[in-house]
């Protein structure tokens, strides 16, 4: 059994699917198929079914599942999940957050979320397992169908014009129904899932784009992250610590370290590094985890013993690093087209985003009546991220090529920025992509500027 956002008990869906059906489909065919459960699939196929689409989701995993993840949710997060109507209690082990700690050269600041009406001012803490299953449930509840440990093994393509017209897929190997066994053969035959398009929602090496000839561009930053929990009294911290200092021996690295208390007894422990760092390909991450942890205050309780978890590690494709979005029928949402903000590493919040911007051009594209026409919207969907996204990203790429070239830059702008509230406070706007959409303080309108006048490459 599993526990959905409301504490109630649903069946395991494990090999099986929500009964939903619209018109009259096959059971292996569907209006659009979602490959992958995390949040942008999650979001896709929600907003998909309640605009009354047939939506299957194929996930490799079965809930709950294990993801690398900070687990601190900004307020452009909860706007998305607030949007979606997930409900985010305490008594469900949600705990809000007050703002971000910035830790640097010997300085430390407190920075409230800003209080905005584009988005609340509070975040969220949530583990990832319970998060993603969380999502994926509400949206079986809106009527999309789930198919857990299902490992999309490729698409099906038109012989013709090379469009995407379905996927082959086959038990996965963490199936515990269909995990093989010498009477278990048949079921782990391949299968075919047949839809009019096909959305990719299958995280960082997004093998379905991979196989539609989409590939990271090596010109787009990409970040690697490591985490693991302790058991510490900083679990109940309010704030979202971020140490801005990362050595590798006498070398300033760029990117940052993260404490983030999970209110249960432990905290979520990590760093990200960009790569553009000198002689990354020789960093051992855990190893520098374990130097960094090793500098912090004994207060902290952070020594190797109160470890809890391994140290997981996941690449943080940023920037639109996968392009282009949309190609011959597959749409690509969340870490799949490379849509982590640049600036702080944050993904979750563009992968609820994003998803419902792939289901509101999917749900126009579908409605029109002849094939040409439907395409027509379907290439609008780059231009639709490039308006929401394009120049804040360009800017952020900017951002990660000075700091990449140069991390001195950082640690001074750090250092001496802790010291000066307005600074710091403009810094977390522009970082966090939090800023009102119309009017605001001077900090707002810079920030808006920039990002319009940045060229959107």
């Amino acid at each position: 059994m599993t526990i959905d956002g409301n504490g109630a008990k649903e069946p395991h869906m494990t090999g099986q699917t929500s009964t939903r059906r619209t018109g009259d489909l096959p059971p292996e065919s569907a209006d659009v198929i979602v490959v992958g459960a995390g949040p942008a699939g999650s979001s896709v196929a929600q907003h998909l079914a309640q605009a009354g689409l047939d939506v299957l989701v194929l996930e490799k995993a079965c809930f709950p599942r294990e993801k690398v993840c900070g687990d601190g949710l900004t307020p452009r997060a909860v706007k998305a999940l607030t949007g979606m109507g997930v409900p985010m209690a305490p008594a469900d082990g949600w705990r809000r957050t007050k703002g971000v700690r910035m830790v640097a050269g010997g300085g430390r600041i407190e920075l409230s979320w800003p209080e905005l009406s584009s988005y609340p001012g509070y975040g969220m803490v949530r583990g990832r397992p319970a998060f993603d299953e969380i999502l994926a449930r509400h949206a079986q509840k809106a009527g999309a169908r789930l198919l857990e440990g299902m490992t999309v093994t490729g698409p099906l393509l038109d012989e013709r014009t090379g469009r995407i017209t379905g996927v082959t897929a086959r038990p996965a190997d963490n199936d515990p129904v269909n995990s093989g066994g010498p009477a278990a053969p048949a079921s782990r035959a391949e299968r075919r899932f047949r839809a009019r398009l096909v959305v990719a929602a299958d995280g960082n090496s997004s093998r379905l784009s991979v196989s539609m000839g989409l590939r990271r561009r090596d010109d787009r930053p990409l970040a690697v992250a490591v985490r693991t929990y302790y058991t510490s009294p900083r679990h109940a911290d309010d704030y979202l610590e971020v140490w801005l200092d990362l050595w590798n021996g006498r070398r300033l690295l760029p990117g940052y370290g993260w404490i983030f208390g999970m209110g249960d007894g432990t905290s979520n422990v990590g760093l990200g590094l960009l790569n553009t760092s000198a002689g990354r390909r020789d960093i051992d991450y855990r190893a520098l985890l374990r130097r960094w942890l090793a500098t912090m205050p004994a207060e902290y309780r952070l020594p190797e013993e109160n470890r809890t978890e391994p140290v997981r590690g996941a690449a943080l494709p940023m920037g639109f690093n996968r392009t282009p979005p949309y190609t011959k029928g597959l749409l690509l949402t969340g870490d799949a087209g490379g849509m982590v903000n640049p600036f702080n590493g944050e993904g979750i919040a563009y992968a609820l985003e994003t998803g419902q911007i792939a289901a509101q051009v999917i749900t126009q594209a579908l409605a029109r009546p002849h094939a040409a026409a439907t395409e027509n919207v379907l290439q609008a969907y780059p231009a639709a991220l490039k308006d929401a996204y394009g120049g804040y990203y360009a800017l952020g790429r900017t951002f990660v090529q000075l700091i990449g070239n140069s991390p001195a830059l950082m640690r001074f702008a750090a250092r001496h920025g802790l010291k000066r509230r307005v600074m710091m406070r403009f810094a977390l706007k522009l970082l966090g992509n939090l800023t009102e959409t119309r009017g605001g303080d001077a900090a707002d309108r810079i920030i808006n500027v920039l990002s319009k006048v940045t060229p959107a490459a």
